[in-house]
C-alpha cells in the first residue's frame, strides 16, 4: 500500500474503502470482505447510519486497531460546538474505538466554526489523529483554513475524471491540505464505464475502465475511497498498483475534465435550501 503524509505527520493510505449508501445491515460483511482484500483505510460518516457496522467489523477481523485508518464525518444536524462534541463521543462509541484517525466536517453548513473548535479539542485530547473538512469549495475552504488553529489535513470533495477539481487542488496544495475523492466513479454518470478514452488506455494494460480511472486519480495525488458491496469489485479496485500511466495518457484523461459537478452545487440556492431542510 502507498501512503501520503498529512500536514501533521500522520500517514494515510492512498487507497481506502468507502461505505456511502451501504445498508447498515450489510456494512459489517462488506467491511470484513474489504479487510480480507487488503484495505486498511475505511471511510464512513454519521450521516451514513453505518458506523456501528464498521466498528463491528474492526472488532471481528482479529487485526490490531493500529493497522487501520478510520475516517468519519460530523453531520450538519450536529453542527456547533456542543452538538459536535457530543456527536464525536457517539461516533467513538459506535466505532468501538478510543480514537478516530481522520475526522471531517461533512458539509459547510450550520455553525461549522463551532464544529471545528470541537474537533480541534478532540485532536488536542488524542481522540482524533487528524482533522479536516468535506465538500468545502475553495471559498469556504480558505475561510476555514484562515479561521482555524489546526489547519485542515484533508478536504474530501467530489473528484473524478469529469470533475478533477483543478482550481481547488491548487489552493489545497498551496496550503498543505490533502485532496481526497468521493465519487471516483461519478456513480456511472456520463456513461462513465463506456468512456472510449478510458477503455483504450485500460486495454493497453489489461485493466478495466474503473482501474484506469482510479490509477489516474492516484497518479494525480488524490486519495481514493471507492465503494462496492461486491468482493470481486473490491479486489478489482484494489489492484491498481501494478501499472503506471504515461504522461501522454495522463494528459488524455486530463482533457476529459469538465470542471463541473455531476451531482450538486453549493452555489445553487435550491441545493442549499435542500440541505437546510435536513436540519
Amino acid at each position: 500500500m502507498d501512503y501520503v503524509t498529512l500536514n501533521n505527520g500522520v500517514k494515510m493510505p492512498k487507497l481506502g474503502y468507502g461505505v456511502y449508501q451501504t445498508p447498515p445491515e450489510e456494512t459489517e460483511r462488506c467491511v470484513l470482505e474489504a479487510i480480507e482484500t487488503g484495505y486498511r483505510s475505511i471511510d464512513t460518516a454519521q450521516a451514513y447510519g453505518n458506523e456501528e457496522g464498521v466498528g463491528n467489523a474492526l472488532k471481528k477481523c482479529g487485526l490490531p486497531r493500529e493497522e487501520f485508518f478510520i475516517t468519519t464525518k460530523v453531520w450538519i444536524t450536529n453542527a456547533g460546538y456542543e452538538k459536535a462534541k457530543a456527536s464525536i463521543e457517539e461516533s467513538l462509541k459506535k466505532l468501538q474505538t478510543d480514537y478516530i484517525d481522520l475526522l471531517l466536517i461533512h458539509q459547510p453548513f450550520g455553525d461549522y466554526y463551532g464544529t471545528y473548535r470541537a474537533m480541534e479539542e478532540a485532536y488536542d485530547e488524542g481522540k482524533v489523529r487528524a482533522i479536516g473538512v468535506s465538500n468545502f469549495y475553495p471559498d469556504r475552504y480558505l475561510d476555514i483554513f484562515h479561521f482555524s488553529r489546526i489547519k485542515p489535513a484533508v478536504n474530501q470533495v467530489e473528484t473524478h475524471v469529469f470533475q478533477q477539481q483543478k482550481t481547488a487542488k491548487e489552493y489545497m496544495k498551496k496550503n498543505g491540505t490533502q485532496i481526497m475523492s468521493w465519487g471516483p466513479f461519478a456513480e456511472g454518470k456520463n456513461d462513465y464505464f463506456n468512456n472510449p478514452v478510458l477503455k483504450k488506455i485500460g486495454e493497453k494494460y489489461g485493466k478495466s475502465v474503473a482501474q484506469t480511472a482510479l490509477r489516474f486519480l492516484l497518479q494525480s495525488d488524490v486519495v481514493l475511497i471507492p465503494k462496492s458491496t461486491h468482493k470481486n469489485r473490491m479486489e478489482e479496485n484494489f489492484n491498481i498498483f501494478d501499472f503506471s500511466l504515461t504522461d501522454e495518457e495522463m494528459k488524455e484523461i486530463e482533457a476529459l475534465d469538465t470542471g463541473n459537478s455531476l451531482f450538486f452545487s453549493h452555489y445553487d440556492p435550491a441545493t442549499v435550501e435542500w440541505f437546510m431542510s435536513l436540519v
